[in-house]
């Protein structure tokens, strides 16, 4: 890379990290616990808005994973998640009324809290409707992949975006809270993903699955993106650029293997798809506050309205983690 295009780069990174300083001032706090977290614990960091049903769950599950402390950003809910959230004694929650929008998509206010409280820790950032897959999840907590991760000085860690859907009418996957949404969607596509490398950053931009074939079949080049970097040993120099699809510096884009080996990866089980999805989809439509004035909402509202099912002949049913590493949607490398 160009000592120019690296300059570039070094001014981007501090102009994000300058941004989310100056929006710090749009959070305010409803319960900060930050002083029970100790040196090595492992943190998650999430935006959400109206999401109560889903909370018990969420938490149940990073809490088996591993995850010592929770950071939630609560964009306005109006349904008693950020009520629910004061609650739980290992999260900390902020809040704010600001635009979502013009805090590129929750970005810089979880920039900001990372350069706050993350420095030195290793760093999960998901949405709500994400599950962290990683090898030997199984058997071994979070903190082993950290250390091991420590041990073979790797700071950032690549997965797959794997969208879930059930069998049948997307309507008909009734979701109760505290359930596990992929018993009830637990299909998804294994193969019709297209990879291409970003020269700008170095990561790879992955797209298809379901939303690709059944929501943007007409105008695929704009399906959402599939790669994502959730897990970073954080460094307050640190910022994500657009969600957790690419970071800088740039090297920590690089999460897989240029030379033809396999560098260990996981998946990001995506429960998008359950009956709250169609209400959830008119509620952003109304609220454009998505990328690109919602366009990926506007598919979805469009699609909807016809109670697709995802499901074809080639759906797979998810098993485990080694099922999705035969497939090639993930890999151990030389973790054993």
């Amino acid at each position: 890379m160009g000592l120019l295009k690296s300059y570039r780069l070094r001014l981007e990174r501090r102009r994000w990290r300058a941004r989310a300083f100056r929006k710090r001032r749009e959070l305010s706090e409803l319960r900060n616990r930050t002083q029970q977290i100790g040196n090595r614990d492992v943190l998650l960091f999430c935006t959400l808005r109206n999401e109560r049903i889903r909370l018990p769950y969420f938490l149940s599950y990073y809490r088996e994973l591993g995850v010592d402390h929770f950071f939630f950003v609560d964009n306005g809910s109006s349904d008693g998640s950020a009520e629910y959230l004061a609650e739980q004694m290992d999260v900390s929650i902020f809040q704010t009324g600001e635009s979502y929008k013009r805090a590129r998509f929750g970005v810089d206010w979880l920039n900001w809290l990372q350069m706050r409280y993350a420095h030195g820790h290793w760093s999960l950032t998901v949405d709500i409707d994400e599950f962290f897959i990683y090898p030997f999840c199984d058997t071994r907590p979070i903190r082993a992949l950290t250390d091991w991760l420590d041990a073979s000085s790797v700071k950032s860690f690549g997965t797959m975006l794997l969208d879930m859907y059930p069998k049948g009418p997307i309507d008909g996957a009734i979701y109760h809270e505290g359930d596990d949404p992929f018993t009830i969607s637990p299909w998804f596509d294994s193969g019709n993903y297209t990879i291409q490398k970003n020269t700008k950053y170095g990561n790879l931009w992955i797209q298809g699955g379901p939303r690709a074939r059944a929501f943007f079949y007409d105008n695929a080049e704009r399906a959402p993106a599939m790669n994502k970097i959730p897990l970073v040993k954080w460094n307050r120099a640190y910022a994500y650029v657009s969600s957790t699809h690419m970071l800088l510096p740039r090297g920590l884009n690089l999460v897989y293997d240029e030379w033809g080996g396999e560098k260990t990866s996981g998946c990001l089980l995506h429960a998008k798809f359950l009956d709250v999805f169609k209400e959830k989809s008119a509620e952003e439509m109304e609220r454009k506050q998505h990328f690109a004035n919602s366009h990926e909402y506007k598919a979805y509202n469009q699609g909807l309205s016809d109670s697709p099912d995802l499901w074809c002949q080639w759906s797979e049913k998810y098993i485990n983690w080694r099922q999705l590493e035969i497939l090639g949607l993930m890999s151990k490398g030389n973790w054993a």
